[in-house]
């Protein structure tokens, strides 16, 4: 179903999507529950991702866990509808609490390895590459800078 709408047309309605939800977020400060994967290849590169909506910055593949998911199903599942990798085995580096556009937000932050190629769906990621840990693009996030930290901390 999705696939009838033109790519275009999708990435201007995750943006406006996006813009509501932060207006919300604000307004009904719920709590949130997602999860961050740090994905490595064979080589140890890093998979980084670019959303259609946001600052357009580099991140790694993120989402929300849904409601009676478990946050390793969550990150196996976003990892494949973000990238089209499959994610071996995963390892929790950690669980973050933080404040996202007034929301609470709890993420648990995933590392694996894949050995897929990134096909960004052109949709939400617009962009998904592979880059050597001494050479990553910018701009990353202050957020994305913490969670490879993370994943640096345990390789």
């Amino acid at each position: 179903m999705l696939r009838l709408i033109p790519a275009s047309l999708h990435r201007r309605a995750y943006r406006l999507a996006h813009a509501v939800r932060k207006v919300w977020w604000r307004l009904a400060r719920p709590r949130l529950n997602g999860c961050a994967i740090v994905a490595s290849d064979i080589e140890g590169r890093l998979l980084l991702v670019r959303q259609s909506y946001g600052t357009g910055g580099w991140c790694v593949p993120t989402g929300g866990v849904r409601r009676g998911e478990d946050p390793e199903a969550a990150a196996r599942r976003e990892l494949r509808e973000e990238t089209g990798c499959e994610a071996n085995a995963m390892t929790l580096l950690g669980v973050e609490d933080a404040v996202l556009h007034g929301a609470r937000n709890r993420v648990h932050v995933f590392a694996t390895r894949i050995s897929d190629q990134p096909r960004p769906d052109m949709r939400e990621i617009i962009e998904a590459r592979l880059f050597p840990p001494h050479s990553l693009p910018e701009p990353l996030s202050e957020r994305t800078r913490r969670r490879l930290a993370l994943w640096r901390e345990r390789s």
